[in-house]
């Protein structure tokens, strides 16, 4: 035994002697979403530094100036450091931006990142450079070392995208603009926005006139056409789709008709139809064409259209099954329309439903593939009609409805689906008719209470996985326990922050001292309101008292604690905190009672704070409702109440409080109150620690 140990320290002395050295470790392959096609490592790291060069091939400079001052803005954004943009040769130290046709052979919007003593980007189009810079920007916002290695990556499907329901439920447009940055940053191309839709009547008095409908564009022709609670100029729309094309991302315009087009028959009475209802166009009405021809043609006509992308949505989904040849031929009319405008056309799979004689376009028209008794996927094919596959079994979700998905089953779709998926059938990846797929928010309940940040935190989870799935096909870099785990780490994008995450080294992300100041690491609230000596609280004394703090509000799964002594006679809504989402109030409404308000919705707790006394409140919230505490204990959770209609049909009533954190008082109508021991936690306290607060 001693001879063996004697001889094996002989042989790794001489080897070192020989100047052998262990092979060095070679970098597995980054976290990205979605996961790159291919990755060849090599050892070390790139250090990013500040103020890091980007520099553009010359001979492309027209192409990727644009592409390098985006990620420019976007390095600022994340590292507080501006970085050059310039043209010139590839330099040690720098980010080189390219263009290369032939690179390794790759389909439309492929790139090759190469990192070692500098970062090479040579990409198939502009689109593709846009992806490598997202890859750069996700591996930046993991780590400031970047491992070394090459990686090649493109996407298996050309579209890859996610339907936005704005007819029932208006978004602003600074929701549609972060939109457009989430989905570049997930490598999403493809934002189909669906313009104009109706509740269902049995929620509104079984009356039509009653029934809520929007459509959200400015028209000039019908002025009373464009809804009246929220709605999109042409100026602001032409931005939003520029804005979105530096992003590498489509808006695709849906106007929805013949069915869900209550909008219409409001705006132009006569147009709706007496025997299927108000939702539906009268295709035997001439009006019916004249009115829907004027409205295509005012956003596709002229040099600068308000459509400015290759492709529109004509909407075609869910008519009566009764006229199917008066469908048949809308269908066909539209589609040579606004293909007359030099545009393709999309429309919702329809034919197999509507089945007749009456022919309709196929040749360049893409359909919505959302539900086989509707259209057929193969026979759709068969015929020739391209595909995006939009399946509601899998893709839809309807917020607080209690059909489909509150949430999509992101662990199933991970490990089973891909968009060759279509309800029953399955077809081959690399089907030719398959353009790629998109999942779907459908805001059906009119009023029920959901808010822009309620819809994020359901899209959220899937943009992540439909974003791997979509780009990334059958192929699964991990299992979906690991996947999820470090999908965490990754965010929405340079500058967003849609679920208010705050991150702390303990779940005490935000307090205030009983002097009135606040600590949060080394950031500090601004103050303009005085804080009371004799009691060492905040002190509010109602217009222009009040304090910013570092964050606009706090997501879901948090708990806010704090003391309290009004003064007697608050006016009402008189603000305790607030942002431009949301703001909790002393006398909601003129109530007298605590409460919140987010998105035009008004909500109070059965409670009414005493005057003149310290109380502690603690207010927990989640995605599916708000809680309040007094003195430690309980006292009520506003969850799962429904709203009742006099025919005995019920919707959700959500109560959620996405909690507003960037005034403590308000600029114009503080609360009268003397507020001290603020906490804010990052997560939901229990009821035993709640007490001890």
């Amino acid at each position: 035994m001693n001879v063996v140990r004697k001889m094996k320290g002989a042989i790794l002395l001489m080897l070192c002697f020989a100047g052998f050295a262990a092979p060095a470790q070679t970098n597995p392959a980054p976290f990205v979403i979605p996961a790159l096609q291919q990755w060849q490592g090599s050892s070390g790291s790139f250090e990013w530094k500040p103020k890091t060069n980007l520099v553009v091939d010359p001979r492309y400079s027209k192409e990727l100036l644009p592409v390098a001052r985006l990620l420019a803005d976007d390095i600022a954004i994340m590292t507080g450091v501006s970085s050059p943009v310039k043209t010139g040769q590839n330099q040690k130290g720098a980010v080189f931006l390219s263009l290369d046709a032939a690179t390794n052979n790759l389909p439309a919007e492929g790139y090759s990142l190469q990192i070692d003593d500098r970062i090479t980007i040579k990409a198939k189009d502009v689109q593709g450079a846009i992806w490598a810079t997202r890859t750069v920007l996700q591996l930046l916002d993991q780590q400031k070392r970047l491992p070394k290695g090459t990686a090649t990556d493109y996407p298996r499907n050309e579209v890859r995208g996610f339907v936005l329901d704005v007819g029932r439920k208006f978004f602003s447009l600074d929701f549609l603009k972060h939109y457009v940055k989430f989905m570049s940053y997930y490598k999403m191309n493809d934002f189909h926005i669906h313009l104009n839709d109706n509740g269902f009547k049995q929620f509104f008095g079984d009356n039509w006139d009653s029934t809520y409908s929007a459509f959200r564009l400015q028209n000039d022709r019908y002025p009373g056409l464009t809804a009246k609670d929220g709605s999109y100029t042409k100026k602001e729309f032409i931005d939003l789709q520029k804005m979105a094309q530096q992003y590498g991302v489509n808006i695709i315009p849906e106007i929805d008709v013949p069915a869900h087009s209550l909008a219409f028959s409001k705006a132009v009475p006569g147009v709706g139809s007496k025997q299927y209802g108000m939702d539906h166009l009268d295709l035997d009405n001439p009006l019916t064409y004249e009115v829907i021809d004027n409205v295509f043609r005012e956003y596709l006509q002229g040099p600068n259209p308000v459509f400015i992308g290759k492709e529109v949505h004509i909407g075609t989904d869910e008519y009566a099954k009764k006229d199917a040849e008066k469908f048949r031929k809308f269908t066909d009319h539209y589609i040579r329309f606004v293909e007359g405008f030099g545009k393709k056309v999309r429309m919702w799979g329809a034919l197999t439903h509507a089945k007749g004689d009456t022919p309709v376009k196929v040749e360049g028209v893409t359909m919505n593939l959302w539900y086989n008794g509707y259209a057929e996927p193969k026979d759709m094919f068969a015929l020739g009609y391209k595909g995006i596959s939009t399946p509601d079994g899998w893709l839809y979700i309807v917020p607080a409805a209690g059909y489909y998905y509150d949430y999509l089953n992101v662990k199933r779709l991970y490990e089973e689906w891909t968009p060759n998926r279509i309800g029953k059938e399955t077809f081959d990846e690399n089907y030719p008719l398959l353009r790629g797929g998109s999942f779907a928010v459908w805001n059906d309940h009119v009023g029920n209470g959901i808010t822009e940040k309620d819809v994020h935190h359901r899209v959220f989870p899937a943009m992540q996985v439909l974003s791997q799935k979509m780009w990334g096909g059958s192929v699964k870099p991990m299992e979906y326990t690991d996947f999820a785990s470090r999908a965490k780490q990754v965010g929405e994008g340079p500058g967003l922050n849609m679920l208010g995450r705050i991150r702390a080294k303990d779940s005490l992300v935000l307090a205030m001292n009983a002097g009135g100041s606040f600590g949060f690491g080394k950031k500090t609230a601004s103050a303009n309101a005085p804080v009371s000596k004799k009691e060492k609280a905040l002190q509010l004394k109602g217009g222009e008292s009040f304090v910013t703090t570092p964050f606009p509000g706090i997501g879901y799964g948090y708990t806010v604690s704090f003391a309290i002594k009004p003064e007697p006679g608050n006016a009402p809504n008189s603000v305790l905190f607030g942002s431009k989402d949301a703001e909790v109030t002393l006398n909601q409404q003129g109530s007298g009672k605590l409460g919140f308000s987010r998105e035009g919705y008004h909500y109070n707790f059965d409670y009414t704070v005493p005057a003149n006394e310290w109380t502690n409140l603690t207010i927990k919230g989640n995605n599916k409702g708000t809680a309040l505490y007094v003195n430690g204990v309980l006292k009520e959770k506003l969850e799962g109440a429904k709203r009742t209609y006099p025919n005995g049909k019920q919707t959700a009533k959500v109560q959620t409080l996405f909690f507003p954190l960037q005034f403590i008082g308000d600029k114009k109508n503080a609360a009268k109150a003397l507020i001290r021991d603020l906490k804010v936690f990052n997560v939901e306290l229990s009821d035993d620690a709640i007490r001890t607060l």
